[in-house]
């Protein structure tokens, strides 16, 4: 093999890197080398769904994205915008300038405030949080704090007109009008609810946990411990990987290319119960951003959602299919529904870190929610849930809190905040049979910003902790530059560092686990030889592995 060919020195690289994960991993198993046989689930669903589809988009409020499907949309039954909304500049002013509600939102090219602090200015106008009900009247006032003008800014909304593939589905479909992120905060801890019905104590950013992964049990291990199948389809890096469990050799298999897998398992109904859809997170030339973070093009993320729903509708499984999709959190856009803070449960009695020790015992900002299933009638409109309990809500947790009814599992509740939250399975009982009416196609969605992806831009806070994950994938945790890793990248250099650090230890874990690794063993890698820093050279590699 000639070594100085760096793709034949790299493959050599990897080959010993997984004899050493193989040596390394807790225990060596021959009964479970390559050629095991799967588990057949005898695990009887009952209802008409088997697969559910759980697609989460980034920062977005509901009255931003759907709330003009009232007036705008001939949609009177959804609790939306009027047009006559509006924030004050300066709450503690009464003759501050109202700014009011527009449906002018075409490109957001600042990413609004949507920090635990900022969130609690939006919703209660001030750090006093004893108002009952929240008067939502801070969102233009904190807005304007950041920057002159963006007060016009997160007070808009997109028309029908311009997310022409939520206003199909919208009517075709359901819309839950009062799902709320499951707390005040940003991306992660919201994004962990989802899976997990807890952020473990989690609002912002935790770097140990990052690192060693965040222990808490999840809607994945309930599945697995019942013997139904989950899939994660990634087109860049997939977030779930910040949960520990999901990092054992056993699930890196349930992880596929989006690009190259999501189609084909759909086209020949080999989906699995619960599939996740991982969006583009980094706004690259050749993969544009379509998760709609701002600045990313809203446009790409309808575009995603269109190309997910006709996927399914073609799948010999459509009729046995829902597809949710939700936002992760509002991302600092005003919405007029007060956000709950009564009956909330903390899921597992830990609190938020100093300086405020969050209880968890309120809600987020309302999110745009939407379900897709041949068992649901046109122009449903989901409200508030009819319990478990007298103050239940939609929120994240309704997702665990769903797929344990759903799907008949035998485990507990993850926490008392799925055990609490509202679920939605009834919904598919509705009708005897599935409709056949369903259309097969959305409407086409053209660019709404002025330009394509600038790899060249600084990352977000989400990126950031997605380079974090990235760097513990990758081995470069252990590094004296990781508290660092990130802020220096442009969107460009880490969008390759994301994709390389999820090759690599995909791979890793595979080659381990064929060659009859335990397959609880979760892989711990060491660091890259494109990221060390000092001491490898091309006669060294192997010992920097």
């Amino acid at each position: 093999m000639d070594l100085e060919d760096p793709r034949r020195r790299r493959l050599l690289v990897l080959a010993l890197f997984f004899l050493y994960l193989v040596a390394s991993a807790h225990s060596l198993d021959p009964g479970r080398a390559a050629g095991r046989k799967k588990k057949k689930s005898k695990h009887e669903i009952k209802g008409p769904i088997k697969t559910l589809v759980v697609l989460v988009m980034e920062n977005r409020s509901f009255d931003h994205m759907l709330g003009w499907l009232r007036s705008k949309g001939g949609r009177p039954d959804i609790d939306g915008l009027t047009g006559l909304e509006s924030n004050r500049l300066n709450v503690s002013d009464p003759s501050s300038p109202e700014v009011f509600v527009s449906d002018g939102a075409v490109y957001i090219d600042s990413d609004p405030g949507h920090s635990f602090q900022a969130i609690r200015e939006q919703i209660f106008g001030s750090e006093d949080t004893s108002a009952v009900p929240v008067p939502m009247n801070g969102f233009a006032q904190q807005a304007e704090s950041m920057g002159k003008g963006m007060a016009g800014t997160i007070m808009s909304g997109f028309g029908p007109e311009a997310v022409p593939v939520y206003a199909v589905l919208a009517e075709e479909f359901a819309v839950f009008d009062r799902w709320f992120a499951s707390v005040p905060a940003s991306t992660q801890p919201n994004r962990f609810y989802v899976h997990s019905a807890t952020s473990h104590g989690a609002t912002s950013n935790v770097r140990r946990d990052l690192i060693h992964g965040f222990p808490q049990k999840t809607i994945f291990d309930s599945l697995d411990e019942d013997g139904l199948s989950f899939g994660v389809y990634y087109q860049n890096i997939p977030a779930v990987l910040f949960f520990k469990s999901l990092r054992k050799l056993k699930h890196l298999v349930k992880f596929h290319s989006y690009k190259l897998a999501f189609k084909r398992h759909a086209r020949l109904g080999k989906l699995p119960n619960y599939v996740v859809i991982e969006q583009h997170y980094f706004d690259a030339k050749l993969s544009p951003a379509n998760d709609d973070h701002p600045s990313h093009d809203v446009a790409r993320g309808q575009r995603l959602v269109k190309e997910v729903y006709e996927t399914l509708r073609a799948s010999p499984q459509w009729n046995e299919t829902a597809l949710l999709i939700t936002y992760d959190e509002h991302g600092g856009f005003y919405d007029h529904v007060p956000t709950p803070v009564t009956g909330v449960p903390n899921p597992d009695g830990i609190f938020g870190p100093d300086p405020f020790y969050f209880k968890f015992d309120r809600l987020g900002v309302r999110v745009p929610t939407i379900l897709v299933s041949p068992w649901i009638d046109k122009r449903t409109v989901i409200h508030e849930p009819k319990g478990p309990s007298q103050h239940s809500q939609f929120e994240h947790s309704s997702v665990p809190a769903t797929v344990k009814k759903l799907f008949n599992l035998n485990s507990n509740y993850l926490t008392k905040r799925d055990a609490w939250a509202g679920s939605f399975e009834s919904y598919f009982f509705w009708r005897k049979t599935p409709r056949t009416d369903c259309p097969e196609k959305l409407p086409e969605v053209k660019p709404l910003r002025p330009f394509g992806p600038r790899e060249d831009k600084v990352l977000s806070e989400f990126q950031i902790e997605l380079i974090q994950l990235a760097s513990q994938l990758n081995g470069d945790h252990v590094l004296n530059a990781y508290p660092d890793i990130g802020k220096g990248m442009t969107v460009g250099q880490a969008n390759r560092y994301a994709q390389d650090a999820v090759a690599r230890f995909l791979e890793a874990g595979r080659a381990a686990l064929r060659a009859g690794a335990n397959e609880s063993a979760i892989v711990t890698m060491r660091p890259s030889l494109t990221s060390r820093t000092g001491g490898c050279d091309s006669d060294s590699s192997v010992k920097c592995i």
